[in-house]
């Protein structure tokens, strides 16, 4: 074991990667309770989805421990579930069996660009500043759901949107656990989004907000109502632009994602040399694998999390830190009875702090740039203001080869880009039909 990861060469020990491998776990456990609570609102078995993401996340960072070696955890992803229930399911009103389907289809996709080594002219293709722009408006259209099923923000005719009671009982227990939750953040706790849900949950059943659980540990929910659902559909739903964009979008933002948090652990843990990053491929190559197989079992986008880099800062610098991070995935899945007690109130602050985070991107952004500036910040508003992370993204594709032809910068602008901006002319005309 020590021989097979490197401990000797990396300078760890068994215990520094245990610690690593837990410290991991306990930073990202949160996702256990989210993720099966957003996808719940597309109709899906809470019990399956909460299966699901525990073996996706277990079998997602199995692979990238053993394959690539390295301390990086993987789970479904912030912002690409919320794509997959509000934008894609509710909003277009796809099914979710077929956006499971447009899942696995992007995890294919990502694993051929992978391994037919085309992911640097993909990456190279896309100006930085949509990327940037993609991550705080994915975080501003998290935030605002977090506000939403918090109570803080309600439905108001006159005006969209408004303040919502805040002396309401669910709406206090939400803005309680905001304070806490961010309390820990402040003070530095790696895992303080998830004991802001403990203390969050103990306070809503103190109070009698929440009901108290039967049991704390039980049988593992049944995977049936969700596993192998992605092909149980009806196939000439399939061929259509709304799914290719669906499938872009997901391909898209966890293409980037992943790269993004993979340069930056693995840079945090001195891996990076000469702005390179040895095993890229392997790494890709794990986190594709993990869409695609989350997507069999049945839920939304797995990808790398930047959550891992507590872990590296707790020692952790090989993949023996992913063997423990997962095989405590595979321990939680006998917890699935606290569901009961993680209601939208305690999640919602969750999701807040989670959109803070995404929306550090936006000081990448060169704002003083109007040609840039423009298709960014459309890209940024339209995600929350139309609940649509495919319209944002789309709208800023469309914006961007306009403002830079009419500035005298078309040359700049990659011909990939070009064709995208028709394939997303497209996907807007085909919403008005």
């Amino acid at each position: 074991m020590d021989r097979f990861f490197g401990f000797k060469e990396s300078g760890t020990t068994y215990r520094r990667e245990t610690v690593a491998g837990v410290t991991t776990f306990l930073a990202m456990a949160y996702i256990l309770f989210v993720n099966p609570l957003i996808l719940a609102d597309t109709g899906m078995d809470m019990g399956a989805v909460f299966t699901a993401t525990a073996l996706a996340a277990a079998l997602g960072t199995l692979i990238m421990g053993v394959v690539a070696n390295y301390p990086i955890a993987l789970a479904p992803g912030m912002g690409l579930n919320a794509f997959f229930a509000y934008s894609v399911v509710l909003g277009m009103g796809i099914d979710w069996q077929v956006a499971l389907f447009g899942v696995f289809m992007s995890g294919i996709i990502f694993i051929l660009i992978t391994v037919l080594r085309i992911r640097e002219l993909i990456i190279n293709a896309i100006p930085a500043e949509l990327k940037y722009a993609a991550a705080a408006g994915i975080g501003l259209f998290i935030a605002f759901i977090g506000l939403k099923n918090a109570g803080i923000v309600v439905p108001y005719e006159a005006t969209a949107v408004t303040l919502g009671d805040m002396m309401a009982g669910p709406t206090l227990l939400a803005v309680f656990g905001l304070v806490i939750t961010v309390i820990f953040m402040v003070r530095g706790y790696k895992g303080g989004i998830f004991y802001g849900m403990i203390v969050t949950s103990l306070a809503g059943i103190a109070t009698g907000i929440i009901g108290m659980p039967d049991q704390i540990v039980g049988a593992v929910p049944s995977l049936a109502p969700t596993f192998g659902q992605a092909f149980a559909i009806d196939w000439s739903s399939v061929f259509t632009i709304q799914l290719l964009v669906v499938i872009l979008t997901f391909l898209f933002v966890d293409f980037f994602d992943t790269a993004g948090t993979l340069y930056a652990v693995a840079n945090q843990a001195g891996f990076v040399k000469d702005n390179k990053l040895p095993r890229a491929s392997k790494a890709l190559l794990a986190d594709s694998s993990a869409t695609s197989i989350g997507a069999i079992l049945g839920t939304s986008t797995t990808t790398a999390y930047i959550e891992s880099s507590s872990g590296v800062a707790a020692g952790g610098r090989t993949g023996f830190t992913s063997i423990v991070t997962a095989g405590l995935f595979l321990v939680a899945l006998f917890f699935s009875p606290l569901l009961a007690v993680v209601t939208e109130q305690v999640t919602a602050p969750a999701l807040i702090i989670v959109g803070v985070l995404m929306a550090s991107s936006l000081g990448f952004i060169d704002w003083k740039k109007f040609e840039i500036a423009v298709p960014a910040f459309l890209t940024i508003i339209t995600m929350p203001l139309t609940y649509s992370i495919a319209t944002g993204i789309a709208l800023g594709f469309v914006m961007y080869p306009i403002t830079m032809l009419f500035k005298g910068r078309g040359k700049e602008v990659h011909p990939i880009m070009y064709g995208l901006f028709f394939v997303f002319l497209a996907y807007f005309v085909f919403l008005t039909e």
